[in-house]
């Protein structure tokens, strides 16, 4: 390369690493948990859902099998009934009102393998996620950001 010669500005995601993307969503999960009103149709739907990122790349599976909601951050074996990928930036959008889940959904950009309608259990968690994502990604330094 010569001296001088313009190099390509990379874009860095919201999250910086998957370690910093896991401390996010541990602390709102953890605060969904702790408030069972906002889990119980999930909770007694016998679901699994697992959740994958890209930029950066990481795991969630969301257990429904029965109270209290469980949480996994990470790999984890076993079958989910339905498995739902997306960048990570796109979640961070979608909870912070700016990105449509349904836009999302219809161009593509989230994609999900098993039956979508049984996504409809999942409703309270993420409309109590969307409450108070904003906070949490303020308590972190990630609004504005991205």
């Amino acid at each position: 390369m010569r001296l001088g010669a313009h190099i390509p500005a990379t874009t860095m995601g919201v999250f910086k690493n998957d370690e910093q993307f896991y401390r996010v969503m541990r602390d709102v999960f953890d605060y969904i948990a702790a408030h069972p009103q906002h889990t119980a149709t999930f909770t007694r739907s016998n679901l699994v859902i697992r959740m994958r990122t890209s930029d950066p790349r990481a795991e969630i599976l969301l257990d429904g099998r029965q109270p209290p909601l469980q949480v996994f951050f990470g790999p984890t074996p076993g079958a989910a009934n339905l498995e739902i990928d997306m960048p990570a930036d796109l979640l961070h959008d979608i909870w912070l009102g700016r990105e449509s889940t349904h836009k999302a959904f219809y161009t593509g950009r989230i994609r999900t393998s098993g039956n979508l309608l049984k996504a409809m259990k999942l409703g309270e968690v993420f409309q109590e996620a969307e409450r108070i994502y904003p906070a949490v990604a303020r308590k972190h330094g990630l609004v504005g950001a991205g």
